[in-house]
């Protein structure tokens, strides 16, 4: 249920949840004894709704949607799209024209993370779920129990439309810094670069929002080099720099969901809170946002398009809508976002 930002504790002050970290949101948007299933998606209320329509004065609207098929080569472990045009006189209709059916990788392109793409060692997610390969084959959102995307198609929430804010941080680096910037060079976003860009762009970032990241990978995968694949082999890729206290940041801010056009949001490799380098398991804000705030995470949007409209109109602020998938039990989907200046 829609919560107001300012009623929920700061990180440093949540209730203690048994066996999980400080700073673990279980139970904290509960209501009359229900089990919250939308984590930080609740601090999108009506009124932040409400105030998000007025950043729509130009009529403008962008699609933040990668094609399905926008990775052209192999992909380990995330089959590629396949489309199939079907005749309608050959599945026995007296017409002539056409269906189709479509086989994604829901993670291929253009995603949504749900709350069950990724769990704790201890097989739980956000709020204590625990997903299962039988439980996420439900075929009714009624009788689905797990925090999944199905459920932002619910009366009560009626999708996500939210107040969108652009951080263009490949603009910034490239054009306003002397730095040398490569999103296949594991630079790590920090919390201070993420502020200093809102201040270049003159946007305040505020409760509720929805907050975009660009890096310019999805630039270089749409034209890759080989030396861009040579530097892609080493798995050392731009994102927000993946610590507890960049967590702790995000949730003070009441974010409601993040999303950017890199791989996985984060910087990869990730890094252990030892500061090693760590495997996949050890993302660090995969495992803040997703188990322990409930904030889906945005991977590979296009935002080339959405930047260039920003930085014409010098307005990084923008009305978000996303309408993902009506499946029941889908881990994730495309996002079906579109950014209304």
């Amino acid at each position: 249920m829609p919560t107001d930002p300012s009623s929920v504790p700061n990180f440093d002050d949540l209730p203690a949840v048994d066996g999980h970290p400080q700073g673990c949101a279980w139970g904290v948007f509960d209501k009359d004894g229900k089990k919250d299933h939308y984590g930080t998606l609740n601090f999108v209320t009506p009124e932040i709704v409400a105030a998000a329509a007025k950043e729509v004065t130009d009529g403008i609207s962008i699609s933040l949607n990668w094609p399905l098929n926008g990775i052209k080569f192999p992909l380990p472990g995330r089959k590629a799209p396949v489309h199939k045009p079907v005749s309608l006189r050959e599945v026995g209709m007296e017409i002539d024209g056409f269906d189709d059916e479509l086989e994604i990788n829901t993670q291929f392109s253009s995603q949504w993370d749900s709350l069950c793409h990724c769990v704790l060692p201890s097989g739980e997610t956000y709020n204590g779920f625990k997903p299962s390969i039988e439980l996420l084959q439900t075929t009714t959102t009624e009788g689905n129990e797990m925090p999944t995307i199905d459920h932002w198609h619910s009366p009560a929430k009626g999708c996500l439309v939210a107040r969108g804010v652009l951080i263009d941080f490949k603009r910034y680096i490239d054009e306003i810094t002397d730095k040398t910037y490569d999103p296949l060079d594991g630079h790590r976003i920090t919390v201070e670069e993420i502020e200093a860009v809102a201040k270049h762009q003159g946007v305040e970032i505020k409760p509720g929002d929805v907050l975009i990241i660009r890096t310019g990978y999805t630039e270089f995968l749409e034209n890759p080099t080989p030396e861009g694949f040579a530097k892609m082999a080493t798995m050392s890729l731009s994102g927000v720099h993946g610590t507890t206290e960049t967590a702790k940041w995000f949730w003070n801010k009441r974010i409601a969901a993040v999303a950017s056009d890199a791989h996985a949001f984060e910087a990869l490799p990730p890094l252990k809170e030892n500061g090693e380098v760590g495997a996949v398991a050890d993302l660090v804000l995969h495992k803040w946002f997703l188990n322990y705030f409930g904030t889906p995470i945005g991977e590979l949007w296009d935002l080339k398009a959405l930047g260039e409209y920003a930085k014409k109109k010098g307005k990084y602020s923008f009305l978000l809508t996303s309408a993902p998938l009506n499946h029941p039990g889908l881990v994730a989907s495309p996002p079906n976002a579109i950014a209304l200046f």
